[in-house]
Formats: structure tokens, sequence, C-alpha cells
């Protein structure tokens, strides 16, 4: 309930007001209009999340996992049948994974907003208020996740559970005071009104998608939960819920189609006004809470991200209990703030910020359709099935992605130049990384070369064991003959280990550790981890010894060699041009130590400064 379904449980808080004013320009509401936007909420919610997400997008798991980069790593490996078609899922899976952080930074803001707004119902002074409070309850939200959420992560469930409880019962009141608006449970009135209303069509379409915002949040956090909890508690608690608290809107709607009250907020205007203040404070917490489920997503999917290369190290806290997320990215955590606050402030309303919101979720939900299309071929589905059904979802996606873009310029624009600009770093960092792995494998001594010059002129051995990290499973680390040469000492036992990520979740005990005997002393280690594992060396190399896979030492008194890299932008070498090698620098430069990444105790970590010229 709480990680899954925040950001949709809280989706009745403005998507009717805001499709119902698109409709009504004029402000003269038509009651064929409040049926046929209801009507098209209802069969959104059931195409689109029942039957696209809940039934079909949640069986294509990377193994137990589900989000955009899982998909992204099922589609777009070897089996791509050549490096432009390679190169070009994972563009597109990258855009799309960007997209999150888009919506990351709208949805705490729209959340809250309208929950907060609910103050106006009753109270038009306290209008001033909204923003400031507003700005007051997520800056306070964004300064304790540092501390983890652990401590109120076992009310997320039960508070989000009387949530949609409430909603549904609002729901039943206003459906009972004007049974008509039932007519909207077939799809004839959609159908009916979307023929007739002419340009507002493309704009009401555009306001009802608000209604499955928060769909992606099934196939993200199906790795958590697995596939069968997050339907029963769609099929059983949500949808009914969610459905009769729309109708029951809807029903209010058709009774006092004038009243500025139940125009500007159809949610609060179902609520008894004794029961207002109650109801916007429950209202601001699930927002919180919805705010929240986002915001941790957006830590997972960061330390996906780096796990596959695609953005540098950064820190990594780990806070206490045992809740799903329970990780604290400080610099995602800073960024998605400003992004939400200034959204907020600039905003200033959440029908302001309806029109930003909308477009990017529905521009993730084509590029995972048609991902999703790719997965299922390469299962070996009947081809004619795959195509029949996903075209025709993606027939649905971009309806509803062509009408969020008609609010580009209305504040569709913000999310979109945010991930642009994220999808431009993420390209930078992997291209960058990629030319200073030809570099690397250039500068390095081949283990022919490096065992030569210790016989020619054998430096002095002294004991115990260097542990020496390095990205490449090919030749000699350069921190290693780097420091030979400089300090013409060595250790009498050597254990080169490359750190790698599978394009799999978690890598399996058997599969993780590969040792290769390389002389006398010498012994290379490469390490594999899942993209959703974090990389522990010590503990990995502790684990081999047990199993007996590599040779006893005292990892105790071990001393890890790491490169510290310099990097010089040149201009001289193809791939980047200058300005993104020194945006690629910038990056590296700012990157967290591989000793503090890997885990590395501080005391052991000996690092070993290489300049580059790129």
């Amino acid at each position: 309930m709480g990680v899954v379904f925040g950001d949709i449980g809280t989706s009745p808080l403005y998507t009717l007001n805001v499709a119902v004013k698109s409709a009504s320009p004029d402000g003269h509401v038509m009651p064929e209009a409040v049926i046929g936007i209801v009507s098209l909420i209802f069969w959104s919610l059931i195409i689109v999340i029942s039957i696209k997400y809940a039934i079909l997008i949640m069986r294509a798991d990377n193994h137990g996992e589900g989000g955009i980069l899982a998909l992204l790593a099922l589609a777009s490996p070897q089996r791509a049948k050549s490096d432009k078609w390679r190169a070009a899922f994972i563009v597109v899976g990258l855009i799309g994974a960007t997209l999150l952080y888009g919506d990351g930074t709208i949805t705490p803001a729209i959340s809250v907003l309208s929950a907060i707004e609910g103050l106006k119902i009753y109270a038009p002074q306290l209008n001033h208020v909204v923003v400031p409070l507003t700005v007051l309850i997520l800056s306070g939200l964004f300064i304790i996740q540092r501390k983890g959420t652990s401590w109120i992560g076992g009310f997320f469930g039960p508070i989000m559970l009387v949530w949609f409880i409430i909603c549904g019962v609002l729901g039943i009141e206003g459906i009972l005071a004007n049974p008509d608006i039932l007519a909207a449970l077939s799809p004839l009135p959609a159908i009916t009104y979307l023929s007739h209303a002419g340009s507002l069509a493309f704009v009401v379409i555009g306001g009802a998608f608000l209604a499955v915002t928060g769909g992606e949040a099934f196939y993200a956090d199906m790795g958590h939960f697995g596939p069968l909890p997050i339907r029963v508690a769609w099929f059983a608690v949500a949808l009914p819920t969610l459905t009769l608290n729309y109708f029951g809107q809807g029903a209010l709607l058709l009774l006092d189609p004038t009243s500025p009250q139940v125009i500007d907020s159809p949610f609060y205007a179902l609520a008894p006004s004794w029961a207002l203040y109650p109801l916007i404070i429950l209202a601001t917490v699930a927002t919180v809470i919805a705010s929240q489920s986002i915001i941790s997503g957006a830590y997972s999917m960061t330390q996906q991200a780096i796990s596959l290369g695609f953005l540098p190290r950064m820190k990594v806290v780990h806070t206490e209990g045992r809740e799903i997320g329970q990780v604290y990215l400080p610099f995602v955590n800073w960024a998605l703030a400003a992004g939400t606050l200034v959204a907020t402030i600039g905003f200033g309303s959440s029908d302001a910020l309806a029109g930003a919101f909308g477009i990017a979720v529905s521009l993730l939900m084509v590029i995972t359709t048609l991902m999703a299309t790719v997965v299922a071929l390469h299962w070996r589905f009947p081809p004619y099935i795959v195509y029949t059904v996903n075209m025709a979802l993606l027939a649905l996606d971009t309806l509803f992605f062509a009408s969020t873009a008609s609010k580009l310029l209305d504040g569709g624009w913000y999310p979109l130049l945010i991930a642009v600009v994220i999808s431009f770093l993420m390209l930078t960092w992997r291209k960058g990384e990629q030319i200073m792995d030809v570099v690397r494998l250039e500068i390095r001594e081949q283990i022919d070369t490096f065992l030569e010059n210790l016989r020619k002129n054998p430096p002095v051995r002294v004991p115990g064991t260097a542990v020496v990290l390095g990205r490449l499973s090919k030749g000699i680390p350069l921190a290693l003959s780097h420091s030979v040469k400089c300090s013409h000492v060595l250790q009498e036992n050597l254990v080169l280990v490359a750190v790698s990520t599978t394009e799999v979740p978690r890598t399996r005990d058997e599969g993780r550790v590969v040792v290769q005997p390389i002389a006398e002393g010498i012994t290379r280690v490469e390490l594999r981890f899942g993209f959703m594992e974090e990389p522990n060396v010590p503990r990995e190399l502790d684990a081999a010894m047990k199993r007996g896979v590599l040779a006893p030492f005292d990892l105790s008194a071990a001393v890890y060699y790491t490169g510290h890299e310099t990097i010089v932008p040149t201009g001289l070498r193809a791939g980047l041009p200058r300005w993104r090698e020194t945006i690629f620098a910038f990056m590296h430069h700012n990157a967290q130590r591989p000793g503090a990444y890997f885990k590395i105790p501080g005391r052991q970590v000996m690092e070993v400064g290489v300049e580059f010229d790129i």
C-alpha cells in the first residue's frame, strides 16, 4: 500500500478537477462531459494499469526484478543484432530512466500542493499560506531523509489502507446521492464525449491521464514484493476504492455543476464540513508517503545506474531498518529537493503543475511498451499476439503522450529538461569511461612484460598481501605497476581484483568469483556483482577464501592499492569533443573514491596517483 500505491492512490486529489476544467474553459460544466471524463478515467485504470501493468508488463521480470533499468538489461544485451541496435536500446532505456527523475521532482510538489489546497474550500483567506506551507512540509521531508524511513515505515501500509477506505466511503456517499454517474461504467460515454468534443478532447485526455500516473511503480517495485501481492492489493483494495471515489466526485459534479468549491476540488467537496480539516491532514500524510516512495525509488534507480556504469560512483548510506528502499544518496536527495522546491514555488498550484506532470510519465509508458515488445519477442511469444496486443497498448500510450505533450509550453518542458540534462550526463559518463578503458589498456603492462621486469630488475619483496583494484581483468593495474616503478617495493603475495557488474539483478554464489592463478604469488580475481547488489570487496574475498576457491591470506593486514586518476582533457581522441571531455573530467574528479565505494577500511587503502591525457 505505502510503497507501490502511494502515487496513484493520491491522484483523486487533483485528476478529475483538472480534467473537468480542461473540458469547461468557459466554466460551464456539462453533464455529458462529467460522465464521459469519469468513464475515460475508469477505463484508463482498467486498460493501462490493470491489463497493461498488472497483468502483462509484470511478466517481464529480470530474475524477479522490475523497473526500466531491469527492462533495459533484458532488452539490450548481446542478443541485440548489432552495436547500433544495442546503442539505440541503451539511449532509449536511459531516457526512460531519467524521465523518472523528472517525475520525481513533480510528484512531491503536485501531491502535497493538492492536499494543502483543501484549505481554500472553506477558508479562502488562507490561500496565501498554501505554497509556504507546502515548501515547509517538503523541506522537512528531504531533511529527514538522511535518518532513513525505517522508523515510520511500519505506518506506511496502515495509513494508506485507511486513506483508500476513506476514499471509497466518500465515493459511495456521492454515488448514492446521484446514481446516474454509474452510466460511466460503460466505455460508450467516453467514446461519445471524445468524438464530439473537438479540439478539447486532446486536452481532456491529458487531464484524465493523471489518474494512471504512478502505474510505473507496479513494475519498478515488483522485485521488492513479487507480482502476486501487488496484483492482489490492486484488484482487491486500490482499484475498487479509487473507482468509487472518482465516481463519487463525478456524481457531485452532476448534482452541483455550478459550485466553485465543487469544481475546484470535488474530492474535498465530498466530505462533510466537519471532516474537512482531518481529511486535509490525512491527505497531506498520504501525499508525503507518495513523495517518500518516489524519492526512495530515485535512490534505488541511481544505485542501479552507478552499478551499470551510467553514473559516477556516489556516496551511498545504508540506513537502519528492514523497510524497502533503505538507502540514502545525499547528492540525489538535495538535487531532487532543489528541483521539487523550484517546481512548487515556480508553478504555485496543483493546476499549474498538472501540465508538467503527465508528459514525463506518458513518454515513459511509451518506452516501456516498446522495450517490453522486444523482450516478449525474445522470449518466443507468438509474434502475432505480441504485435497485436502491444501495438494496441502503444497506440493508447502514444495518444496519452500526444495529449500531455500539448502542455509542453505550459510546464511540460520542466521534467523533460531534467530528463535531457541527466541523459546527457549519463551518456557523457558512459562514453568517457569507454574511452578511459581504451587508454588504460594502452598504458597497462601486459602480464608477461610485468613478470619479465620482475625477473630482470627484482624489487624488494616485503611480507604481506597487496590487493590491487582495477576496472579491467586484463594486464596489470596501473596502481601496481606505477607503485613498483616509483618505490621498487612489492609484497610477496599479489591479488589483482577486477570488479564487474552483470546485467542481472543478483549473481549466484557459484558465479560471483572467478579465480585465475597467474604466477607464483600472483592471482587474478574477478568479482561479479548484480546491478542491484552492493559491491563489498573485502566481504567477497573473505567468502571466496572460506569456500576454498582463493588461497587464504590475512584480510585485516592486506594493503589495498587503488588508482587516484586525474584526467586532462585534450580533445585529441575520437569519441567526445573537448567540452564534453571537460564535463567528464569534472564528474570523474568528484566521483566517490574506489576505496570507500567498495567498502575497504580507510586505514588499509593506498592510493596511487595516475594522470591521463584524453
